[in-house]
């Protein structure tokens, strides 16, 4: 999502991840580290703002499911992007279920009227904070947009692929994560910075402070 050089980026890095996963699959260990390189840092984030602290352990079980059914994935690099997300997502939420507390972020629990797709300033400006802040103010949004834009910014899936792993319409989750990148950019702008930082590649958030 954002500029056309973003979305030219993430093509770039998804072919990359889809020849890693393929060579995983048949047995190439540092193949599989590639592709763990490529995913890990916006799995991570995502998890992180579904269960805190508790993102390690979650990522952790949710990679042990993803190295076992590996040769059950068939697919593109955006595509092992959503199945991973989606693995780690029913990791996160078991997690929760026994832990007895609800996530962070939450489903999405009704749809709503499709919107116009965002404005590119509305990513740049969250592209532009650090990692830790992303996920602070990401946090601090209604459950529904909150997930979206983890999904779509700090994993780095499209749409489709976004509404596939929530199991809703496309026209609700995009206008979630409209809603929460408005939020997020009227939260910048009203601080009158951008935290210092500056954008990153797809499905991470770089900090440079």
């Amino acid at each position: 999502m954002g500029t056309g050089k973003e979305q030219r980026r993430t093509q770039v890095c998804d072919v990359e991840l889809g020849a890693a996963v393929a060579h995983a699959q048949q047995g190439d260990e540092a193949a599989f580290a590639a592709a763990y390189r490529l995913v890990h840092p916006g799995l991570l984030g995502y998890v992180r703002g579904l269960v805190g602290g508790d993102a390690e352990d979650v990522a952790s079980d949710a990679w042990l499911e993803i190295a076992r059914d590996l040769g059950r994935f068939r697919g593109d690099g955006a595509g092992f992007r959503g199945w991973t997300a989606t693995i780690a997502r029913h990791r996160a939420l078991d997690h929760l279920r026994k832990q007895k507390r609800r996530p962070r972020t939450s489903l999405i629990e009704q749809d709503v009227l499709e919107l116009p797709g965002r404005a590119d300033t509305e990513g740049a400006a969250l592209e532009s904070m650090s990692t830790e802040r992303a996920l602070e103010r990401i946090a601090g949004l209604p459950p529904d947009q909150a997930e979206a834009v983890l999904l779509r910014v700090v994993v780095g899936l499209d749409g489709p692929a976004t509404a596939r792993v929530l199991g809703k319409r496309p026209g609700a989750v995009r206008t979630a994560a409209y809603r929460g990148l408005k939020r997020l950019a009227e939260q910048l702008g009203s601080t009158g910075r951008t935290d210092g930082v500056t954008s990153a590649a797809p499905g991470t958030l770089r900090d440079t402070t």
